[in-house]
């Protein structure tokens, strides 16, 4: 497995005085690295490291600088025996590569780029890195260089593979990681991210213990292996925290800030014996053999990953240092040589009042023994334990009071301004905040900002109200300083960053303050000044939230919450651009919290009722994504949830009812026997009979003399038909069958066949009468009904009242064929300006009741080569091959043909 591959820097070509390229030769948290000299004018630099003993190299790691970046690195390795010694000068290198560093502008030289390259396996003793060119940018103005750390990473060649090639080794793949994928290491301490950010005494202890679980797996010890792992997982967290405070110590030292650093050295001590102690590391070492406990299930590791101990602030350090000196018999506080050549420290929990904060943190505690809360071993060269009085005479007894007078002073001065101070428990942002914050510190000032990073829910609340005030007073001073105003989209943005934190908040009346602060920012601040685009932003990141919050059990956080989604909604921009409904009508799950789906319908409905139904297909308020919604909300186990979604079907059913019934169970009395269902039809069908009679008002109300011949009967309600095909009317003669049979080609030809049917009816009875002797039988030539005599009319009779194959026209009583009853009402009927023909069923359709008529089941597509019957409204299959005769005289054929009931009546 591939492991660190130590090395020197044996040759550089320039290097700054302050950053010589030996600090390349150690990791961790202070090291400085190699900085180029300053001004040197060249533009390539050299720098060649020579590795212990041979090796073989697998990867190389890089970790570029902040600012000072060079453009590229290129990789160069070299191999000579230990038998024929080398200076550089002499050394010839193979070019490996080059890596491309980036000019880090989108991190606005904040951050680090470490590049891991992965190399064939090479044998050598040499690498030589050679960095080509600068990056310019306004921090780096003397066009200087930079290079963090090297890392190289592979294995030690042995004995035998010394006098073997490189031909040998390119044959061999390196080892990988069957888990990841990745290059397989001996050890995690051995990667560049872990060992530059994480304490080299905390690096040492997980070497350590990685060793005791490799030992305590292949001894299947797996109780003491699982525990080795998760100590190692803590011992990571806190060596990062310890490496912070090494880096702020370098930092004071640099400052000649001494007294912080004192502070900086000894918070290191404490904080470290306090994790070795709280994770049982020495007890798991087993530095003097194994330990039955060990192998035993303890508290600390009994849940997981264990907890770390509260850091100590430097508050704490310096009441620590002070009861120390005070009190010197009973002290908290006292330094011990352990066994193991480290600092113990013996310290009552309750004496230190550890207080987890970061490294950064500037003190704030009401035990702060600062002279002021912006005084700052870090940001100050004055250290805070100092003498005032330089130039007083000292002796040996004031260098002992010295030591505890000073913090004791200063402590009650610091006490007497946190008092004065309105403030005083505002805490200031560490480094993590300022750059979540960035923008609302540009735009509102870091007091504004402050204020809503405070612990204190008062500082929240009025954090919230400044933040209204000034959404409301930026019109005025935009007009009068509009030079150096933040713009609109900035202000919604940074206002947004700041609301989606405020509208998170537990305490309900800062939620309250938060959401009339939203209120203030979409309908007083953004109509008319904001970008869509900004617009769409600020309502994806608080929208989330707030729905979060409408699903709270707590009746007041829901309905605040539902009222401030209802007035973001309301916005122009937000309507504009249909922001809100469409997460507003995805599909109710079965699994979804009650009162969540139900807030998210009762503000659809509410939508619906004050924007009404959109034909957008991206509104999210169509019919078809209301009755999917509405279809999914009926089928939730919770009654609520599915009273609203029964209303929201009825407001689509009004518009098309067609599809809402499409997206439910068909209308029978099986499904009816679900009382939700029953329910929910018996709603349709009032919608219906309320729609019906609308439309017989405002027919009779436009009546006209065109609307009925004289030859019919007056009677509107034979216009009216239900879904079974009947008419409303009483009426025998015309049964008010307005519907047509199919295509209007069709139609013609069924015309054309018609009157070749009639006219040799025509010839057959003229025969009759002419050899009435000699038939004494008359036959129809439609359903081939037969009597016996030579009267014709008995024929015309039957052909009028009886006979299945014919009826009437509703409008002008002609009896004609079933199949040619559309293309007659359309074109030769004398109400046919009446008629249209409907462009989904192709059946002719009273102008009056065309609205009427496609609400209806039957109103369907016609299939291909079938015909439509206008008595029943069903299919008739092969209609030029005996289709309507099989349709209109078998017994189970049309059920709406009452001629055939009373044929069969008659026979």
């Amino acid at each position: 497995m591939a492991k660190k591959i130590p090395f020197n820097v044996v040759f550089a070509s320039d290097e700054d005085a302050g950053f010589p390229a030996s600090e390349l030769n150690t990791h961790g948290p202070t090291v400085h690295g190699w900085r180029s000299a300053v001004d040197s004018g060249v533009s390539t630099h050299d720098i060649i490291l020579r590795f212990h003993q041979p090796a073989k190299i697998y990867r190389i790691q890089l970790l570029a600088h902040q600012y000072l970046i060079p453009e590229k690195v290129e990789l160069w390795l070299h191999y000579s025996p230990k038998s024929m010694p080398s200076t550089p000068s002499s050394q010839y290198f193979d070019f490996l590569g080059f890596v491309a560093l980036a000019d880090n502008a989108n991190t606005n030289y904040k951050s680090r780029e470490l590049q891991s390259v992965t190399v064939n396996p090479r044998r050598g003793t040499h690498l030589k890195l050679r960095l080509i060119g600068a990056h310019c940018n306004e921090f780096n103005s003397t066009q200087q260089i930079a290079l963090m750390a090297v890392n190289v990473l592979g294995e030690d060649l042995e004995t035998a593979a010394l006098s073997e090639g490189d031909e040998h080794l390119a044959s061999e793949a390196a080892p990988i990681d069957t888990a990841t994928g990745e290059l397989a290491l001996a050890s995690i301490c051995d990667d560049l991210l872990f060992s530059m950010y994480v304490e080299e005494s905390i690096v040492q202890h997980i070497r350590e213990l990685e060793q005791r679980k490799l030992k305590a797996v292949s001894t299947e010890r797996f109780e003491y292996a699982r525990k080795l792992k998760l100590c190692m997982t803590a011992l990571r967290t806190a060596g990062e925290r310890l490496g912070r405070y090494a880096l702020a110590k370098r930092q004071a030292v640099q400052q000649e800030d001494f007294s912080a650093a004192k502070l900086r050295k000894e918070q290191i001590e404490m904080y470290r014996a306090c994790v070795l102690k709280q994770l049982q590391v020495e007890q798991l070492l087993e530095n003097d053999g194994p330990l039955s406990q060990n192998d035993q299930s303890c508290e600390i590791y009994a849940g997981g990953k264990p907890s770390l101990p509260a850091a100590p602030s430097l508050q704490d350090v310096a009441h620590a240092l002070a009861d120390a000196v005070i009190n010197p018999k009973c002290s908290s506080v006292q330094l011990e040589k352990s066994p193991s050549n480290e600092v113990a420290i013996v310290a009552p929990v309750a004496a230190l009042h550890l207080h987890a904060k970061s490294h950064d943190e500037l003190p704030q505690s009401p035990r702060l023994p600062m002279a002021s809360r912006h005084s700052s071993p870090m940001s100050s060269r004055q250290g805070s334990l100092r003498r005032r009085n330089k130039s007083a005479p000292r002796n040996s007894y004031e260098d002992y009071e010295e030591r505890a007078i000073p913090t004791l002073r200063q402590e009650c001065q610091g006490n007497a301004l946190l008092e004065a101070d309105p403030n005083r428990s505002r805490s200031r942002l560490n480094d993590r905040e300022r750059r979540q914050a960035a923008l609302p510190i540009l735009v509102f000032g870091s007091e504004l900002v402050e204020l809503f990073y405070s612990r204190q829910f008062q500082d929240r609340e009025d954090g919230l109200v400044r933040l209204r005030s000034f959404l409301k007073e930026q019109e005025a001073v935009e007009v009068a300083s509009n030079e150096h105003a933040a713009s609109p989209n900035k202000v919604a943005r940074s206002a947004a960053l700041l609301l989606h934190r405020a509208v998170r908040d537990a305490v309900y009346s800062v939620f309250n303050q938060a959401t009339e602060t939203v209120r203030v920012l979409f309908l007083e601040y953004v109509p008319g000044r904001v970008s869509p685009n900004e617009v769409a932003r600020c309502v994806d990141r608080l929208l989330p939230e707030l729905l979060a919050k409408s699903g709270d059990p707590s009746a007041r956080l829901h309905t605040l919450a539902q009222h401030t989604i209802l007035s973001i909604a309301a916005c122009p921009q937000v309507a504009e651009q249909h922001l809100v409904a469409p997460a507003l009508s995805r599909s109710v799950g079965s699994g979804t919290h009650q009162r969540l789906a139900m807030s998210r319908l009762q503000m659809l409905e509410q939508l619906v009722n004050t924007q009404g139904i959109s034909t957008d297909k991206h509104s999210g308020l169509t019919c078809r994504a209301l009755s999917d919604c509405g279809c999914s909300g009926i089928h939730h186990p919770a009654e609520p949830v599915r009273k609203v979604a029964e209303r929201i079907l009825l407001l689509v059913y009004k518009v098309n009812p067609r599809l809402v019934r499409k997206q439910l169970p068909p209308d029978d009395d099986i499904t009816r026997r679900n009382l939700l269902y029953r329910q929910l039809f018996t709603e349709f069908d009032k919608l219906d009979l309320e729609r019906k009679q609308e439309l017989l008002e405002v027919h009779n109300s436009g009546n006209d003399a065109d609307l009925m011949q004289p030859t019919t009967s007056t009677d509107a309600s034979r216009l009216l038909k239900s879904k079974s095909g009947m008419t409303l009317g009483t009426s025998a003669v015309g049964n008010g069958y307005v519907s047509c049979n199919g295509k209007q080609q069709y139609n013609e030809q069924l015309k054309r066949s018609m009157q070749s049917a009639t006219n040799s009816r025509k010839g057959s009875a003229t025969n009759s009468e002419s050899t009435e002797e000699t038939t004494p039988k008359i036959n129809c030539m439609f359903c081939g009904w037969c009597c016996t005599g030579s009267d014709a009319s008995q024929l015309d009779r039957h052909y009028w009242k009886a006979c299945p194959f014919l009826t009437k026209c509703p409008q002008c009583s002609q009896v004609l064929e079933v199949a040619a009853l559309n293309y007659h009402l359309t074109t030769e009927c004398e109400a046919k300006e009446s008629y249209v023909v409907c462009t989904r069923c192709t059946e002719s359709v009273h102008k009056q009741l065309y609205e009427l008529h496609q609400m209806e089941d039957f109103c369907r597509e016609l299939k291909t080569g079938a015909a439509r019957c206008p008595l029943c409204h069903d299919d008739v299959h092969l209609p030029l091959d005996g289709g309507w005769k099989l349709h209109l005289l078998s017994a189970g054929g049309c059920p709406g043909n009452i001629r055939k009931r009373n044929l069969k009546k008659s026979n």
